[in-house]
């Protein structure tokens, strides 16, 4: 079965609270916190999606999947490891070396959070293949990261094939997730394509009812 993880990067303060018990009754079965820090990529949400993440921390038992846009990689997981999220995701291109990639997958293992390494739509999944044996999910960015509302770039349908098929000769247990342009249409697509956690954010959002769309993109 997919998992859909519901992005509230464009949910407004105003009735913020309501949508996330929305939300939850509609199963959604992650809340998606897109961090970013206007560095690493242009926009800049840290202190809203802090909050949100607190916020919903308190209300409900729907997990956190936070996925880190962010340069200072080290920082924002020490930010998010007291709210126990279930998914910290940070991104392959922020860091400069595999000895350091390894260190920060380590430090969020010990901390009993699932280690996501994200890519973007310019980054070949080949490039972090012999990282894979330590992560729980490889998140393939199915647009350019940092904005909300973009459409799926076509070409990174087959760097979810290519990844899928390489966990799968390899026996490894990882899952992949994409992130970027996830409506019905492609939600198919991408699942096709081997991927069993979709972001999802303003399909859902813009829908007048989250238990439907949430039912469909599954």
């Amino acid at each position: 079965m997919v998992e859909i993880s519901t992005s509230i990067l464009s949910v407004q303060k105003e009735g913020a609270i309501k949508k996330f018990y929305n939300l939850e009754a509609a199963h959604t079965n992650y809340f998606h916190i897109d961090v970013m820090d206007g560095e690493f990529v242009e926009n800049n949400t840290k202190e809203i999606m802090l909050e949100y993440a607190e916020t919903i921390k308190q209300i409900s038992n729907t997990p956190l999947d936070v996925h880190l846009m962010v340069k200072d990689v080290q920082k924002y997981i020490e930010e998010y490891i007291p709210l126990e999220p279930n998914i910290i995701t940070f991104h392959y291109e922020a860091v400069k070396n595999k000895e350091e990639i390894l260190e920060l997958i380590n430090e969020i293992k010990r901390n009993n959070i699932r280690v996501g390494l994200a890519i973007s739509p310019k980054t070949k999944p080949e490039e972090i293949y012999d990282l894979l044996p330590n992560i729980h999910i490889l998140l393939v960015m199915t647009v350019e990261p940092g904005k909300g509302g973009q459409k799926l770039i076509p070409e990174t349908i087959q760097k979810v094939q290519n990844a899928y098929d390489y966990i799968n000769k390899n026996e490894l247990e990882v899952d992949i997730q994409v992130d970027g342009g996830i409506n019905e249409q492609t939600a198919q697509i991408v699942k096709e394509a081997g991927a069993n956690i979709l972001v999802a954010g303003n399909s859902i959002l813009s829908s007048e009812n989250y238990a439907e769309i949430i039912r469909k993109l599954k």
